[in-house]
């Protein structure tokens, strides 16, 4: 019996694997985030409040909060579908709730790894 979960936990693990590399995503550090954004083709959005926002933000960056309950239908009228989206919050965690909210809804999806904090530790630019 023991044998047989393990070996069913060990399958479950596999096919989770298998489809989450199937998935439009990429976690990025400050320099992959940096040149993904780079090409113009690439939506960059800022989940965080509108009051972080406004403190401070990559250039070029839209505000779209996650934690406001519209932020899926306003990511569909705000973002093209056949672009890709790079996301970003403080530290990494809400950037993850909305990659799997346009992961859901069809976008190929730039996560900023440890978020905003990471960038400005890294003294790239920001925008107020």
């Amino acid at each position: 019996m023991k044998r047989w979960i393990i070996s069913g936990m060990a399958l479950l693990a596999l096919l989770t694997q298998v489809a989450c590399s199937r998935l439009n995503y990429t976690n990025a550090g400050v320099s992959s985030f940096a040149k993904h954004i780079a090409n113009e083709r690439v939506q960059l959005v800022d989940v965080r409040t509108p009051e972080e926002y406004a403190e401070g933000h990559i250039p070029g960056a839209m505000n779209i909060d996650v934690k406001d309950s519209t932020f899926v239908s306003v990511a569909l009228s705000k973002l093209e579908k056949g672009r890709p989206v790079a996301v970003y919050c403080r530290g990494g965690g809400r950037s993850l709730t909305a990659t799997n909210h346009l992961l859901g809804q069809g976008f190929e999806v730039i996560n900023l790894k440890k978020g905003f904090r990471s960038w400005t530790e890294k003294n790239r630019p920001v925008e107020r």
